[in-house]
């Protein structure tokens, strides 16, 4: 099995690597480094743009498998330019569908979801509210007729590698870092739910549909929480926390609980790393200072790709 892992050089791809040079699987990265200087890892490596169909399609010719991470993701980052994220996060999708026949595994969100009260499984209806969100449903579209496996994703915390940068705009890291530094977080409602997920879970999850016959649509997280009994674990770490809850409405209506089951049943894959192990590695982290600068724009998308895109 030789298999291409598109954009596999950012926060999620750097945990998909590592495991699959650690099961030693034949694979080729390719990746544009939008987010890095250099790749440093021993595997074969392909520097490209998601958008060269010509590149890729000759490529599509030598493996029989295609990882696809590749994306703008987030909210903020894909409203900078929004007909590029339309390219990026569909017309690329789009092109790998008419061009390559064989196992695809893709990541998707659970921000599909949208707004939605009790418990979502992967045949409710879906409610993109952003334009990251709609560009991964439209996404989904064209997979979902192919040899493929799509994941809704919830979203990821957690160190991935130790060569990719760490992103510190997702709610369980940049939680823990203003815990640590300001010794203070700013809670907005906190009922809002939100379903968690490390990223090296997320990355076995992948090299657990590599070579299995399961196709469809699989919700992948750890587990749901609500944002203000996230900021209570955050607390168990930093006795003395500050938590600040307002009525002030956020600007992320998002609001979704997502069930588990199916992957479990289907592909046999159960999450295993937990919040608290997450915070602990965040916390080390910044102990250690082993980050330089942890507000430096190139750990959260949206401020690193202003004026970039």
């Amino acid at each position: 099995m030789k298999v291409l892992v598109v954009g596999g050089c950012g926060y999620v791809g750097g945990a998909v690597t590592d495991i699959l040079i650690k099961k030693k699987i034949n694979f080729t990265v390719y990746d544009n480094l939008l987010y890095e200087d250099k790749y440093l890892k021993k595997n074969k490596f392909i520097f490209g743009d998601i958008m060269d169909n010509e590149k890729l399609n000759k490529l599509y010719k030598e493996f029989d498998c295609v990882i696809w991470i590749a994306a703008l993701v987030g909210d903020g980052a894909c409203n900078i330019n929004p007909s590029l994220t339309y390219n990026l996060n569909f017309k690329s999708v789009q092109n790998l569908s008419k061009n390559f026949n064989g196992r695809i595994i893709f990541f998707s969100t659970c921000s599909v979801y949208g707004a939605q009260e009790g418990m979502l499984y992967e045949n409710s209806k879906t409610n993109p509210l952003s334009l990251y969100a709609s560009t991964k449903l439209k996404a989904e579209g064209v997979l979902i007729s192919k040899n493929s496996i799509i994941f809704r994703l919830g979203t990821l915390f957690g160190l991935s590698d130790e060569f990719s940068r760490i992103r510190m705009d997702l709610v369980v890291n940049t939680l823990t870092v203003k815990a640590h530094i300001e010794n203070k977080i700013e809670i907005f409602g906190g009922e809002q739910f939100r379903p968690l997920l490390h990223v090296k879970d997320a990355a076995y999850a992948i090299y657990k549909s590599i070579d299995s016959d399961v196709k469809g649509i699989f919700n992948l997280s750890y587990d749901n929480f609500k944002i203000i009994d996230l900021a209570q674990k955050i607390k168990k770490f930093y006795s003395n926390l500050n938590i600040i809850i307002t009525d002030i409405p956020f600007q992320d209506a998002r609001n979704y609980k997502v069930d588990n089951s199916r992957v479990r049943e289907k592909l046999g894959f159960e999450a295993k790393i937990t919040v608290e192990e997450g915070i602990e590695e965040i916390k080390n982290l910044i102990v250690e200072n082993r980050i330089k600068d942890v507000f430096d724009a190139r750990y959260t998308n949206q401020k690193f790709l202003m004026g970039k895109l």
